[in-house]
């Protein structure tokens, strides 16, 4: 069904147990493996916590999705993924699935394995009611109104408490290589690779991230090599916790003294850096569109207290 009209879910014991353990009175959090605990601010003093459900519920390898409890860590998930040779867009960092989805990180291939926020097809959550709904489906589309599973997406649990997803996979590729040089526009790689996993470049080093078949791998890491200068490397390089939003033109702007140092994904719009960005001013329209979403989702304020996306 369209997101356009939300549902409540029906007959599922699991999900009913843990709307009923949330409620519809006083402030409440939804706790994972804390692995992005601080993202958006401090939980108000004297919240409740909860955990989600775990387990994957059904996995359907020939139309890639997946049917997956929020509580699941991302690891079980990608361990039953890969048994068809298969994965997600989730960022492999630890934690759980409703947690990276409530955080709204990206994995750092993701040029590659395709945004987060896309791959997200059909939430399931409870409401500052205590109610269970549901948003979207396996295959959405002709989406009118609220695209619930998109707006869940980086809420960081504010707008409903996460329960169950249906998310897109897609194929693990046959070839994986890391490639590394120093003194190259990264922008320039960017745009003379096709489909790159990832470009990612500290101020001074560049490396490239190539998947998939392994002619075609083999392909373009040999033209770069030739090219530019790129060395094959065993690993990429270790990112910060720290994420940054730029423009490619506010790229050449970025001040390593500012970030603590920093690693830039090239094509993602995003920086890892040591040191978290001091807040932007937000738009005001922007502000206010926010602020009526939280008014109709949790008007009493009791979901995630103290945190803002």
């Amino acid at each position: 069904m369209s997101a356009a009209a939300p549902r409540l879910a029906i007959d599922d014991p699991v999900l009913e147990a843990f709307a009923d353990e949330i409620g519809s009175e006083g402030a409440i959090a939804v706790e994972g493996e804390r692995t992005a605990w601080d993202r958006g601010g401090e939980l108000a003093e004297g919240t409740r916590l909860v955990h989600a459900p775990t387990g994957v519920v059904e996995y359907k390898p020939e139309e890639m999705t997946v049917c997956v409890r929020a509580g699941t860590t991302v690891a079980d998930l990608e361990a039953a993924l890969s048994e068809a040779g298969q994965r997600s867009a989730l960022p492999m960092r630890g934690g759980t699935v409703g947690g990276a989805v409530a955080v709204g990180e990206n994995h750092p291939d993701r040029l590659g394995r395709g945004a987060l926020r896309d791959s997200v097809l059909q939430v399931r959550y409870v409401s500052a009611e205590g109610t269970l709904v549901t948003g979207g489906g396996p295959v959405v589309k002709n989406v009118s109104g609220f695209n619930l599973p998109k707006l869940m997406t980086g809420s960081l649990g504010t707008l409903g408490s996460i329960a169950e997803l249906i998310l897109r996979t897609n194929p693990r590729p046959d070839v994986s290589r890391w490639l590394r040089a120093d003194g190259v526009d990264p922008f320039e790689v960017y745009e003379a690779l096709l489909r790159p996993a990832a470009v990612l470049w500290n101020g001074e080093s560049t490396w490239v991230h190539l998947e998939g078949h392994g002619v075609d791998v083999s392909a373009q890491g040999d033209t770069l090599s030739r090219d530019r200068g790129f060395a094959e490397v065993d690993a990429p390089p270790t990112l910060p916790s720290h994420r940054w939003a730029f423009t490619p033109k506010g790229l050449g702007e970025i001040d390593a003294n500012a970030t603590g140092g920093f690693i830039a994904s090239i094509g993602v719009g995003l920086v890892y850096a040591e040191r978290p960005q001091p807040e932007a001013v937000r738009d005001p329209v922007v502000r206010d569109l926010g602020e009526r979403a939280k008014a109709i989702f949790d008007p009493t304020g009791r979901l995630n207290p103290g945190r803002k996306p």
